[in-house]
């Protein structure tokens, strides 16, 4: 069967590739110590030594709009092209080609269909930024099969939060079930608190950083007891308008499991959003 080599979950800033690969006066004063923090993350990736990517992100009204709005779909592509002309004009993003892994794809969608959960999928995805920014801080040789789920974090009406937990907890039962030798990491992004378009949202630190420390020590300690406890879909608003994001992070404590403690925590105050950086080895505790 195959091997959770690591489970990874994160931020996902479109404006690290502009601010790390920028020069002179063009470089941000905070561009050092970010690159300096993501290739500490990086190295985590690396010990993990996988073969396969499970990627979790959610898609920004790129392919997925509200005529047609599944909650959770796995692609199930030989190879999918990556990011979309506005991340390149707007975040300076590379485009990107990525190979597949359609057996494995293959078996999440049997299994997560016969275990309860109606998975959508589409033979032709066009991936954005939130699957994409994790290659580039993880895995910028971008030599790896991957496998990307997309969640609905965006387009009322929502699966509850404790749904989200229930998928990453169906998602490592199937790729362990997965009949292969092959090391699978499982990276997630989603968001702490954040503003898109409000009167928060370039303000001197992530609009709720009340909200951001217990994310943080959340995620951490894979508290999904406490997670559920306190967070709705209504009290998601009240941190900023796309904190929903949060229930991405959600997703991968339910694949990590209750009360496992993250090896690897970092965060990064960007004056306007909390970057945040977690990894569980779960062979060490298996």
């Amino acid at each position: 069967m195959a091997t959770i080599a690591a489970v990874i979950a994160s931020t996902h800033h479109p404006f690290y590739y502009k601010a790390s690969t920028s020069t002179g006066a063009d470089r941000p004063p905070f561009a050092d110590e970010w690159v300096r923090k993501v290739e500490a993350f990086r190295d985590t990736l690396t010990r993990a030594n996988p073969d396969v990517l499970v990627l979790v992100g959610s898609d920004h009204f790129h392919q997925l709009w509200l005529d047609n709005m599944p909650q959770f779909l796995v692609g199930n592509a030989p190879h999918y092209d990556a990011n979309w002309y506005n991340e390149e004009r707007e975040f300076g993003l590379p485009r990107f080609f990525m190979n597949g892994q359609q057996e494995l794809s293959w078996h999440i969608l049997r299994g997560g269909i016969d275990r309860g959960f109606d998975l959508a999928f589409s033979n032709e995805l066009r991936l954005d930024h939130s699957v994409t920014c994790p290659i580039i801080t993880l895995r910028p040789q971008n030599d790896l099969p991957v496998v990307p789920i997309y969640t609905n974090i965006f387009a009322p009406p929502l699966p509850q939060p404790k749904r989200f937990v229930e998928l990453g907890r169906m998602i490592r039962e199937l790729v362990e079930s997965w009949p292969s030798d092959l090391r699978v990491a499982i990276i997630g992004t989603g968001h702490l608190s954040l503003e898109l378009g409000g009167p928060r949202q370039f303000g001197p630190h992530g609009p709720d950083p009340e909200f951001d420390a217990k994310a943080v020590e959340w995620i951490a300690t894979s508290d999904i007891e406490r997670a559920i406890a306190e967070v709705s879909l209504d009290s998601l608003w009240m941190p900023g308008n796309a904190t929903h994001g949060f229930m991405d992070f959600m997703l991968m404590m339910g694949v990590a499991g209750e009360g496992v403690k993250a090896d690897y925590v970092d965060t990064y105050d960007l004056f306007h959003t909390m970057e945040a950086y977690f990894t569980w080895y779960l062979e060490a505790t298996a």
